[in-house]
């Protein structure tokens, strides 16, 4: 969380609105949920055992929580796994590309798919259906950004993103596209339709046979640990973040690094939420809503965020914006306009209840409960900044505080409207 300077308290005022919003966002998400549910389906596909309710959660449950102690009690180490999984991801990305290219050749266990002839037909261009694959597209990318979440733990921070933020991001589409060249040319149209998450096992069973299958599977879902390792990761100094800026209870709780020199505590909110979320859907949907639950707000906050870059470039003589890494007006109205339709067109129904991504879930549930995670946030801060102060007969002021551990913490000051200001507040 940036804390920009400001002229006013009804600047500051604005900007504890904002980071209040996003705040039920960063609190009430279980990022790191999604792909521990994935990890449970592929280890259960590896041991050959038949995937239920609880057996899936409960290998994700171990999963999400190893991780959170491995960063929590062990920062180093959690580092160093975390980088050779993610080489092991790519490892997979590679044997995937390559055993695609044999597909195309005929290489398979299986009668060739054929899946190029008449390739898209039978498919939709509905809205639903378009923002739905859209929506699975976006969380393939979405760890873009987690590195911006530890910039202030980079030697070079600025150096290092503009280096490999792009880097990765053509490496990783590249291979993303030819993997799923790959999936087109093992695996016949009805298994691809009706395999879940569990897509590259049926295409290892294809081009390899049921041993390979079996042991790649084990990768897979290796490679899925390392994304939760990621997220978990990222996450927790989010909420660290949030308690440095003072609009947590118990800010200085969160803003702690102590006693393992990692964010503890942020660690530990970000897994309670994550399990949460993990074990509350029914058994056939909870990977799909814990995506879009995660992504939907995501799109809203980037509508605000984009309406702010607009303005930024429209008002640049009220504003010193010269950050090293920027994007154009251009750009910024372009990811206005794409986000307003992924926040719009989920509400659009499918054009059958068949086409239901969800199982027994309204299709529109994730909107619904997306946009009540953002609210939350402002319920929040109305009676925090608001309907608290107003009632106590008091203002809230802020100082900046540094702790013995080095690093600087707001702290909002109950101050009786009769007296005066403390001296260097914000308000």
């Amino acid at each position: 969380m940036t804390n920009f300077s400001t002229r006013g308290g009804q600047n500051i005022f604005r900007l504890h609105l904002t980071n209040s919003l996003q705040t039920g966002y960063v609190v009430l998400l279980g990022w790191a949920g999604s792909n521990s549910v994935v990890f449970g389906e592929y280890i259960l596909n590896a041991a050959q055992v038949p995937v239920n309710r609880w057996n899936q959660r409960g290998i994700g449950l171990a999963c999400i929580t190893s991780a959170f102690l491995i960063h929590g009690l062990a920062l180093k180490w959690g580092l160093r796994l975390q980088n050779i999984l993610g080489v092991i991801k790519l490892i997979i990305l590679l044997i995937i590309v390559f055993a695609g290219f044999a597909a195309l050749g005929g290489h398979l266990r299986i009668e060739k798919p054929n899946n190029f002839d008449n390739a898209f037909e039978g498919t939709t261009g509905s809205a639903y259906g378009v923002v739905t694959a859209l929506y699975n597209v976006i969380w393939s990318f979405i760890g873009y950004s987690n590195a911006n979440y530890s910039m202030s733990e980079m030697k070079n921070p600025v150096r290092t993103l503009k280096i490999a933020a792009p880097t990765a991001i053509m490496i990783v589409g590249v291979l993303y596209l030819l993997a799923n060249v790959a999936y087109f040319a093992a695996v016949p149209k009805e298994d691809i339709v009706s395999s879940g998450r569990i897509l590259a096992a049926q295409f290892f069973r294809n081009v390899f046979g049921l041993r390979a299958e079996r042991a790649l599977s084990v990768f897979v879902a290796l490679s899925a640990y390392g994304n939760v390792l990621s997220v978990i990761f990222s996450q927790g100094r989010l909420v660290q973040e949030l308690g440095r800026e003072g609009i947590l209870p118990f800010s200085r709780l969160w803003a702690s690094n102590k006693p393992f020199n990692a964010p503890f505590m942020g660690l530990f909110e970000h897994w309670a939420v994550s399990v949460i979320i993990m074990l509350a859907p029914p058994p056939g949907d909870a990977y799909n809503f814990v995506l879009n639950v995660i992504s939907y707000p995501l799109s809203v906050v980037n509508v605000f965020v984009s309406i702010a870059l607009i303005w930024i470039y429209t008002h640049k003589e009220e504003f010193q914006w010269n950050p090293p890494v920027k994007a154009t007006l251009p750009v910024a109205i372009f990811f206005f306009l794409s986000n307003v339709y992924l926040v719009i067109a989920p509400f659009v129904p499918p054009p059958t209840p068949e086409q239901n991504q969800y199982t027994s879930l309204p299709y529109y549930l994730h909107c619904v409960v997306g946009l009540a995670i953002i609210a939350a946030g402002g319920i929040y801060w109305l009676f925090w900044a608001v309907l608290l102060p107003k009632i106590g007969g008091y203002r809230l002021e802020k100082e900046v505080h540094k702790d013995a551990e080095g690093w600087t913490r707001n702290v909002f000051i109950k101050v009786p409207n009769h007296q005066a200001p403390i001296e260097g507040s914000s308000f």
